[in-house]
C-alpha cells in the first residue's frame, strides 16, 4: 500500500504541459522565422528579432548567435536580389559569378559611381534579372517623345556607361522597349520601328564613340511587349519607355546551375 501511494504521488497528472509548453516554443520560433524571411523591410525584422530574443531571455532561454551585430546586413538574409535606383550607397548583393569571373557588387559599384546623379533624377536604372544585369536608360534622359535621336548630353551618359563595361569585355543586348500608346507619324509606323530605331541609337553610340567591340553586341526591339511596370497609369507607361543594356556574359541565373 505504501508503495502504491508514493507512486501516484510521484507522478503529476500535469506533467504533459511542461513538453506541450516547449514544443509550442519551439513552433512560435519557427513561424517567426519563415515570416522574418518573407519580409523584406528590414527595420521590421529587426523588430520582430529583438522581441524574440527578450521573450526567450524573459522565459530563461538562452538565444544563439552568429557572431554579428543585432541589425547588421550580415544578421538577416533577405529573399530576392533587386538593384535601387534610388539608394547613394549600393545595397551588398549576393555575389554571382559568370564565365569571366566578374563580382556584381564590384560592377554595380563602379555604375553607381559614374551614373550617381542620373540615377538620383531616375535617369537611369539598375536591376538584376534572370537574363542578366539590366542598365535602363529611360526616355526621360535619352530622348525626345516619338523620337528615336539621342537628347543632347545623353551621348555623354552612355560614353560612361561604356567606360564600365568595357573594362571586362562583356556581351551586351541592347534592348528598345516603348508604352502602348499607339505611334504613327512620318518617321515611324508603329512602336516596333520606334523601339527598334531607339535600340540602334544606342549600340551606334556605344560602337562608334565609345569603343565597344560590335561582335559583342546585338539589338533587339520589342515595342510594348515587355514591360516592367503597367500601362495603365502614366508613371507605368513612362518606365516601360526605355532602352535596356542587358550584360548577358557575366551572370548566370541560379537556375542555370541546377543539374
Amino acid at each position: 500500500m505504501r508503495r502504491r501511494v508514493k507512486s501516484e504521488e510521484d507522478t503529476h497528472p500535469e506533467r504533459w504541459l511542461v513538453s506541450f509548453a516547449d514544443f509550442m516554443t519551439l513552433m512560435f520560433a519557427l513561424f517567426v522565422v519563415l515570416f522574418a524571411s518573407s519580409y523584406h523591410d528590414k527595420k521590421e525584422i529587426q523588430r520582430v528579432s529583438a522581441a524574440v530574443k527578450n521573450g526567450f531571455q524573459d522565459m530563461g532561454i538562452p538565444s544563439a548567435s552568429n557572431g554579428t551585430q543585432e541589425g547588421s546586413p550580415s544578421s538577416i538574409s533577405e529573399g530576392g536580389v533587386s538593384l535601387s535606383s534610388t539608394e547613394k550607397e549600393p545595397k551588398k548583393l549576393d555575389p554571382v559569378y559568370g564565365d569571366s569571373g566578374i563580382d556584381m557588387n564590384e560592377l554595380h559599384r563602379k555604375l553607381n559611381l559614374v551614373l550617381g546623379k542620373e540615377i538620383e533624377r531616375q535617369e537611369v536604372g539598375l536591376r538584376m534579372t534572370p537574363e542578366g544585369f539590366v542598365i535602363s536608360l529611360h526616355e526621360l534622359g535619352f530622348f525626345d517623345s516619338g523620337e528615336a535621336k539621342l537628347r543632347p548630353g545623353a551621348g555623354d551618359k552612355i560614353k560612361r556607361i561604356a567606360a564600365v563595361l568595357t573594362q571586362y569585355g562583356l556581351d551586351m543586348r541592347v534592348e528598345g522597349h516603348s508604352d502602348n500608346v499607339p505611334i504613327h507619324n512620318a518617321t515611324f509606323a508603329s512602336n516596333w520601328d520606334l523601339s527598334t530605331a531607339r535600340a540602334m541609337a544606342v549600340a551606334t553610340m556605344l560602337i562608334d564613340e565609345s569603343g565597344v567591340d560590335p561582335k559583342r553586341i546585338s539589338i533587339a526591339g520589342y515595342a510594348q511587349y515587355h514591360p516592367v511596370a503597367s500601362n495603365d497609369t502614366p508613371e507605368g507607361r513612362k518606365a516601360n519607355r526605355r532602352v535596356d543594356i542587358v550584360v548577358v556574359s557575366v551572370f548566370k541565373s541560379p537556375e542555370a546551375n541546377t543539374p
